[in-house]
């Protein structure tokens, strides 16, 4: 059933809008809730905009190249920083532990029939001004949540457009994969 999730998760850019509700979000949020972070500290902070006037506001933090994300139904913001979490021997460990919840936040919104793509074309101090992020706290990622539409979103680009009709291509394993020893 994961390997199912996993071959349909696709970070799409054609968004049709669907509807938000209380229970959807808590669920999402759950699903992040219940990975693991080193010492069980849980660094990640999820910001959940899908009020109007909101995402407006967040709107203008967003690349040119990101427009389509004006579609979204459901912005996430996905913010930490280092003393949240565990430091061992130089090892930092917020990123990564914040990037396993996000993960299953991305998958469990697959699960539910949506696309929910991340990006990290933003301006970081236009996003922290629009959520009243402290400065303090590092903006990873705006994951973008909606449906997929029907038909390819104009706006995007001939590149964009073509890596909506297949998923792009993934390494070989043999690129990134090595037995025993690094080779």
């Amino acid at each position: 059933m994961l390997r199912d999730i996993l071959d349909r998760r696709r970070a799409t850019r054609s968004l049709a809008p669907v509807e938000i509700t209380q229970a959807m979000i808590k669920d999402l949020a759950e699903s992040a809730r219940l990975m693991p972070s080193c010492f069980n500290k849980q660094p990640w902070r999820f910001i959940f905009v899908y009020d109007k006037e909101q995402l407006t506001r967040l709107h203008s933090a967003l690349n040119k190249g990101n427009e389509w994300a004006k579609k979204a139904s459901l912005i996430v913001a996905v913010f930490t920083k280092k003393d949240l979490d565990c430091v061992i021997k130089d090892r930092e460990y917020y990123l990564f532990d914040t990037g396993m919840a996000t993960a299953a936040l991305i998958l469990r919104a697959t699960e539910m029939g949506l696309v929910a793509h991340p990006i990290a074309g933003y301006d970081e101090d236009k996003v922290k001004e629009a959520l009243n992020i402290p400065t303090e706290y590092q903006v990873i990622t705006l994951i973008n949540i909606g449906k997929q539409a029907d038909e390819i979103d104009p706006i995007l680009s001939d590149y964009q457009k073509l890596a909506e009709k297949e998923r792009p291509a993934r390494l070989p394993l043999e690129n990134f994969v090595y037995l025993n020893k690094f080779s």
